[in-house]
C-alpha cells in the first residue's frame, strides 16, 4: 500500500505528518511512501532529503489519493474531494467540535482515525500526538515568556551586585505545565505550579518545582483521565489561589485545557493585580483562553503594564523537532495497524486504542466511540468489572493475609536467632581447639570492631555520608587494631601497624578537619564567604559530605 504525506495549507502552519527518518521506518513496515513537493520545507526538510530516505516526490493530488494519507491538520473541501474512497485518513479531526466533516469522510467511503483521539491510558502513550504538542508547548512558553520578562530567569551573583530568580507559576499539572515547570527550572527560575488533580503534585516536585498546596481547591481524577469538575466552592477556593500566586510572580503560564476548552483560571482582576513587566502566556488560548484578557493568537499589553501572549502555534515555532515527534506518533500508529509488517493496514476495532481513534468507517460514523476506563486503581469484585465484593468477605481476606504474613515474619526470627546460636557454637568450638595466637588476634579483631562501631556511630549523621560512615568505620578498625599490635615482639608486626596507625588517624582527623573548614566558610560569623541563609546551609552540608568522601 502507499502512504501519501500532503504539504499542509492552513496559514501559518510549518509542521508535517512525516519527517525523512520517519519515512525510512515506514518503508521498513513495507509501505510505498510519496511526499507532495514542499511539504517539508518549512520544517526546513527538503525535497532531496526525502527522497534521499526512499520517499517519491508528487504533486498534491497523488499524495491525496494514496492509500493511507498521514496529514497534520483536517482537510479543506477540497482536499475530501481528492481522497480516494476505502482509503484511509490519519490526522487531527476535532471530530468532537467538527461532527459535519466526520459525515463528510463517512459518506465519501473513507475510513477516518483522529489523531487528537487518542484514548488516554498507558498502551497508547506513543501515539499521543496531543501530549507531544503539549510537551513543546509548554517548553517554547517558557522561551516565549523569557523574552518578553525583563529580567533574567537566574539569578546573578556578580561584582556589581546580586540579582534575584525570576518567578515562574504554572496553572495546571498535564503535559504541558510539567514541560513548563521542567523548563522554567532549568533555566534557574524559582517555579511554583498548581494543579487541582492532588496526583499532579509529585511530578511537579520531580521536576523542580514547587507543588502548591491547596486542599479545599483540589480534586480527583474521573475514569477517563480528566479531573472531575469542581464544585462552585472549590472553584472559588482555586481562583483565590490562582490570583495570590500570580501577584507574586514575575511569569504565569496557564495550560488547562480539557476536551478543547479553556476554563477560566485567570480572571481580568488577578492580571491587574500583577506587578508592571510581568508576563503572562496562555497555552490554552485555542480554546478561548485561561485568560479574560487573553486574545487567541495575539499581543496583548495591559493598561497595568502586563504582557498577556495568546499565541496558538507555539508547536510550529519550533517546527523541525516537533515534525520529528509528531511523525514517530504516527509511526507508532501504522505499526500499531500493520501488524504483519507487510505494508497492508489492518484495522482492528476490538482494540480501545484503534476503536477510539476511528470515527468514519465504510460509510458510517463510528463517534463518540464507547468509554474506556484508564483509572489505575482495579475496579471493584477482582478487576473485572463485576459487582462489589461483600465487605465481609473482604475484610476476611485481609485478615488471612496479616495472619500469613505475622506467620512469615515469625519464621524469619526464629530463622535468624538459630543461625545465631550455631555460630556462636562453631566460632565457641573453633576457638577451643585453635593456638593461643589465633584466639588473640581474633580478640583484637572484634574488639576494634566494637569500638571503631561507637565511634562512628556517635558522629551527627548530617556530618557524613553513609560512604563517609563506611570509610571512617574501617579506618576506626585498622587505628585500634594497629594500636594494639604496636607492641608485638615481631619487628615487621610493629612497622606495619605504625603505618596503618598514621595512615588511618590521617583519614579519620584530617577529614573532620576539612569538614570543619568548609561548615565555617557558612557560618554567618565568619568572613571567609559571602554565602548565608537556607542555601548556605544547604552546601555546606554538601560539602561536608563530599570532604569526608573525597579524602
Amino acid at each position: 500500500m502507499r502512504i501519501g504525506v500532503p504539504r499542509e495549507v492552513r496559514d501559518g502552519e510549518r509542521l508535517v505528518a512525516a519527517t525523512p527518518r520517519t519515512v525510512e521506518r515506514l518503508r521498513a513496515l513495507g509501505y510505498e511512501v510519496v511526499v507532495e513537493h514542499d511539504a517539508g520545507a518549512r520544517a526546513t526538510f527538503t525535497d532531496a532529503a526525502y527522497a534521499e530516505a526512499g520517499a517519491s516526490v508528487v504533486d498534491g493530488a497523488t499524495a491525496w489519493g494514496a492509500d493511507v494519507v498521514v496529514a497534520v491538520n483536517a482537510p479543506t473541501d477540497a482536499q475530501v474531494a481528492l481522497l480516494r474512497p476505502g482509503s484511509t485518513l490519519v490526522a487531527m479531526l476535532y471530530p468532537g467540535s467538527r461532527p459535519e466533516l466526520v459525515e463528510r469522510l463517512a459518506a465519501a467511503g473513507i475510513t477516518a482515525l483522529a489523531l487528537d483521539a487518542v484514548p488516554r491510558i498507558s498502551r497508547a502513550q506513543a501515539l499521543d500526538v496531543l501530549s507531544t504538542l503539549s510537551n513543546v508547548a509548554g517548553y517554547r512558553a517558557v522561551v516565549e515568556a523569557a523574552q518578553e520578562y525583563g529580567g533574567m530567569f537566574a539569578g546573578q551573583v556578580t561584582a556589581a551586585g546580586k540579582t534575584p530568580p525570576a518567578r515562574v507559576f504554572v496553572i495546571g499539572g498535564g503535559v504541558a505545565g510539567l514541560a513548563a515547570v521542567g523548563t522554567a527550572s532549568s533555566l534557574g527560575a524559582q517555579v511554583r505550579a498548581f494543579d487541582v488533580r492532588t496526583e499532579a503534585a509529585e511530578q511537579i516536585e520531580s521536576l523542580g518545582g514547587v507543588a502548591v498546596r491547596a486542599p479545599e481547591a483540589q480534586q480527583h481524577m474521573n475514569a477517563d483521565g480528566y479531573a472531575r469538575p469542581l464544585t462552585p466552592e472549590q472553584e472559588q477556593h482555586a481562583l483565590e489561589v490562582y490570583a495570590r500566586e500570580a501577584a507574586d510572580a514575575d511569569v504565569v503560564v496557564t495550560t488547562a485545557l480539557v476536551r478543547g476548552v479553556a476554563p477560566r483560571t485567570l480572571t481580568a482582576a488577578a492580571v491587574a493585580g500583577m506587578r508592571p513587566g510581568s508576563v503572562v502566556v496562555d497555552l490554552a488560548a485555542s480554546g478561548g483562553g485561561n485568560c479574560e484578557v487573553t486574545v487567541p493568537g495575539e499581543r496583548v499589553v495591559t493598561d497595568g503594564g502586563v504582557v498577556v501572549l495568546g499565541w496558538t502555534d507555539l508547536p510550529g515555532r519550533l517546527p523541525q523537532h516537533t515534525s520529528q515527534l509528531l511523525g514517530t506518533n504516527v509511526v507508532h500508529l501504522l505499526e500499531l495497524l500493520t501488524p504483519g509488517k507487510d505494508g497492508m493496514t489492518v484495522l482492528d476495532l476490538d482494540d480501545p486504542v484503534q476503536r477510539g481513534m476511528t470515527v468514519a468507517r465504510q460509510g458510517e460514523v463510528l463517534w463518540p466511540p464507547p468509554p474506556v476506563a484508564v483509572s489505575a486503581a482495579p475496579p471493584p469484585g477482582g478487576g473485572d468489572g463485576g459487582p462489589p465484593e461483600d465487605p465481609a468477605v473482604v475484610a476476611e481476606r485481609a485478615a488471612a493475609a496479616a495472619a500469613k504474613a505475622e506467620q512469615r515474619r515469625a519464621l524469619r526470627g526464629r530463622r535468624r536467632l538459630v543461625g545465631a546460636a550455631l555460630a556462636a557454637v562453631l566460632v565457641t568450638l573453633a576457638l577451643s581447639f585453635a593456638p593461643p595466637s589465633l584466639v588473640g588476634h581474633v580478640t583484637v579483631f572484634v574488639l576494634a570492631v566494637v569500638v571503631g562501631y561507637y565511634v562512628i556511630s556517635h558522629v551527627t549523621h548530617s556530618l557524613h555520608t553513609p560512604l563517609m560512615a563506611q570509610t571512617n568505620a574501617i579506618s576506626g578498625i585498622i587505628l585500634v587494631g594497629a594500636l594494639l599490635q604496636i607492641g608485638s615482639d615481631d619487628w615487621l608486626v610493629t612497622t606495619l601497624a605504625c603505618i596503618a596507625a598514621a595512615v588511618a588517624s590521617i583519614n579519620i582527623f584530617g577529614g573532620f578537619l576539612v569538614a570543619n573548614r568548609m561548615i565555617r566558610m557558612f557560618r554567618r560569623d565568619t568572613s571567609v564567604g559571602p554565602a548565608t541563609g537556607p542555601a548556605a546551609g544547604r552546601t555546606a552540608a554538601a560539602a561536608t559530605g563530599s570532604a569526608g568522601e573525597v579524602r
